[in-house]
């Protein structure tokens, strides 16, 4: 691919204002952008596009951006993607780069780590930063790891993960609903 071509970006995320405010400031960076806000119509404009990156959001209303990746990479080898979410956890991190995300970032992020993290030829996986190593996570931050790893193990199946954490579908749709847990300085929660 030749140096002065842009770089073709697909965005997916199921928030419309949020796609557009970022295709916009993406293509002031030279990207040429195109959006897709479900993810039928992300599969199609990979396939019929063959983008180069891709900016993923993990959640897209009912669906799973973890369960797209391996499909979005089907559909144009090579593509870079990013995976964006706003409920980080090692277990969704580790989940994503096994599918095939290339890197993992924890909304808010702006435009310029965007950037960085499409230009950047390792994963960095920079939303999740381990504890020292004399502190243990806290209990409500481990209780969402341990949530998101058996959704990945159902492949987003909530009644499925609900039955196996032993607790009502219900009570898990609720704990999803909510942001993740933020540890806050000094390890209080």
């Amino acid at each position: 691919m030749s140096e002065n071509l842009p770089q073709t970006l697909l965005i997916v995320d199921d928030d419309v204002a949020f796609t557009s405010v970022l295709a916009r400031v993406m293509g002031t960076r030279g990207y040429a952008c195109s959006v897709a806000n479900t993810g039928p119509a992300a599969l199609q404009l990979a396939a019929q596009i063959k983008p180069r990156h891709c900016v993923l959001d993990l959640k897209l209303g009912e669906t799973s951006g973890l369960r797209l990746i391996p499909d979005l990479l089907r559909a144009a080898p090579g593509m870079r993607i990013l995976l964006l979410t706003g409920y980080a956890s090692i277990a969704t991190a580790v989940e994503a780069i096994k599918r095939g995300a290339h890197d993992y970032l924890a909304k808010p992020v702006d435009a310029d780590q965007i950037a960085r993290a499409l230009s950047t030829n390792a994963p960095r996986m920079a939303a999740v930063s381990a504890p020292p190593p004399d502190a243990p996570p806290p209990l409500k931050r481990l209780e969402w790891e341990h949530i998101q790893r058996i959704l990945g193990e159902t492949g987003g199946n909530i009644s499925e993960a609900a039955r196996r954490l032993g607790m009502h579908r219900r009570t898990l749709q609720r704990k999803l609903a909510k942001h993740p847990v933020r540890e806050r300085p000094g390890g209080k929660d």
